[in-house]
């Protein structure tokens, strides 16, 4: 049985978004700031979609800006807000532990050229406190950034408190919505959000194309210098099929969240229910305040690289919250940020469902881990020494 379940990873395109695309390469290629009428049709094609996904997020299409992705959606916001702040005197930013690395990196160099960023703690849940928030924030902040959903351990933030609390304080508030995006449904307005970052292939559009919602207002800070092009914010020829392309799949997805909710609830549970009867296990992130898809867990005395390659021979592709399988020997900041020791964070699987998952493919993946941790932990010295008593379990 072949299995992917590593969709927080990618997600398969779907064939809307597939035949969405496919004119756009093909027949209307024409470079939308162009005057003649197949330019025009690539125009018209372009907002268009920027309608759709504002519809899809109660947003203004105005407050839409096309980027290449989450990544480069979260630097310009966050580069934004910071210039706003300097131009203001406040050069203090809040985050927090947990953040994607496009976030953490991008405040780091911030710090480098003068900012002040208070970065807050996640409980052991990975839930950033409302109440944690509301005491950083100084007469010098000029942002707060919190991820809507974590992209490991898939914990929902409460959004619509933070955002409260940023408005009524007249801090802007950006959230990295990457993960949430076509799987939950999003009110920009209702849950005070002032900017928000998405990227079409985590919801079956294609890799390269994203967006960045902007509320009225707010002025953007280009990071890419050139032409007119998302009035004069984003400069480059758009990626006219690609972005048709998202909107096509956000549609989509944004019309069927009820029905995958309930049903990838149901195996997301299952799944959890299963793996916590493997000895010394534990879920990672908050049991009900969660994505719908992701289940994320600490096995002890194994190593995640060794059980992702045994899962993948067995068919199964999911992805660790250990960063080793990336070049580095450290585990994932995440696990640690909640409280996971190093030996525990180092044994950790992702499996995040697609929406065609199926009960027999969840029993095959339960089935599938249990017999892999136990086979690794037959040769493991560090599962030996546990048992043995040389060592103290942790989970």
């Amino acid at each position: 049985m072949k299995i992917y379940a590593d969709n927080a990873a990618t997600t398969k395109m779907s064939k809307k978004a597939i035949e969405a695309m496919l004119p756009y390469l093909e027949e209307y290629y024409g470079n939308p700031s162009s005057l003649y009428s197949i330019g025009q049709e690539a125009k018209e094609a372009l907002e268009k979609a920027r309608a759709i996904v504002a519809k899809t997020i109660h947003a203004d299409p105005k407050e839409i800006y096309f980027t290449s992705g989450g990544s480069e959606a979260d630097n310009q916001a966050i580069r934004s807000a910071a210039a706003i702040g300097k131009k203001n005197g406040k050069m203090h930013i809040i985050s927090d532990a947990i953040e994607h690395h496009a976030v953490l990196h991008t405040l780091k160099k911030l710090e480098e050229e003068g900012f002040e960023v208070t970065y807050l703690p996640a409980n052991e849940n990975g839930i950033v406190r409302t109440e944690d928030v509301e005491n950083a924030i100084r007469e010098d902040t000029c942002l707060v950034t919190i991820m809507y959903a974590n992209n490991e351990i898939g914990t929902i933030q409460p959004i619509e408190e933070i955002g409260r609390i940023c408005r009524e304080k007249k801090v802007l508030f950006h959230t990295d919505a990457v993960q949430v995006v076509g799987h939950l449904p999003i009110d920009v307005e209702a849950q005070n959000i002032d900017m928000l970052s998405a990227s079409a292939h985590k919801f079956h559009g294609p890799k390269g194309t994203g967006f960045l919602y902007v509320k009225k207002g707010i002025r953007l800070t280009n990071l890419i210098e050139g032409g007119a092009q998302e009035r004069g914010k984003r400069a480059g020829t758009e990626n006219v099929a690609g972005i048709v392309a998202m909107a096509a799949a956000l549609e989509e997805e944004a019309a069927a969240i009820p029905e995958h909710t309930k049903k990838l609830s149901a195996l997301r549970d299952k799944l959890i229910a299963g793996l916590k009867e493997i000895p010394h296990s534990a879920l990672n992130g908050d049991a009900e305040k969660r994505l719908p898809s992701n289940v994320n867990f600490c096995f002890e005395g194994i190593e995640g690289e060794s059980l992702l390659l045994l899962l993948d021979d067995k068919g199964i592709s999911a992805s660790s919250g250990s960063a080793c399988t990336s070049g580095s020997l450290d585990p994932s900041h995440v696990l640690l940020a909640i409280g996971r020791v190093h030996d525990v964070a180092h044994g950790s699987l992702r499996l995040s469902l697609g929406d065609d998952a199926t009960e027999e493919e969840v029993d095959y993946m339960i089935d599938a881990v249990k017999e892999v941790v136990a086979y690794l932990r037959g040769f493991s010295p560090i599962w030996r020494d546990l048992t043995e008593g040389k060592r103290e379990f942790i989970l």
